[in-house]
């Protein structure tokens, strides 16, 4: 079987460990209700009510009670995040890394896996993306 070895790119990546933890959960304004008044929310306002992350959301799966233990990590389910992914999404458990990849889509990454795979860049180099559009064209 032929052997390939892994392109070097530099990419972003954070390590999740609860709702929130991610640099850009509460980096938005949104709008929302308030006493049946629309009304602008700011990031911080979301971010010091603990509110649902934008970017890792709160886990929910109707067949998954929130106490019952994940078979991945042992931990409950109800400190669990859900992340949208390429291919629809991912649950993700406390202390998985959350990537950007190439593409600016972003999913988790186990920390063995992630430790194995990357390390720091330490030369100012920054993460590298690439312009899908030509790559759907292509196979139009």
């Amino acid at each position: 079987m032929p052997a390939y070895r892994k392109k070097p790119v530099v990419i972003e990546a954070t390590q999740w460990h609860k709702n929130g933890d991610h640099p850009e959960d509460c980096a938005d304004d949104q709008q929302g209700l308030e006493g049946g008044e629309l009304r602008t929310f700011t990031g911080a306002e979301r971010k010091a009510n603990e509110w649902e992350g934008s970017v890792v959301r709160y886990y929910r799966h109707p067949d998954v009670p929130g106490e019952s233990l994940c078979e991945q990590c042992g931990e409950p389910h109800h400190v669990h995040g859900w992340i949208d992914t390429l291919e629809q999404g991912h649950r993700v458990c406390p202390g998985d890394w959350i990537i950007t990849g190439v593409m600016g889509e972003r999913y988790p990454c186990k920390p063995g896996i992630f430790d194995a795979t990357y390390e720091p860049v330490t030369t100012g180099a920054a993460p590298q993306r690439v312009d899908i559009a030509p790559i759907y064209e292509d196979r139009q």
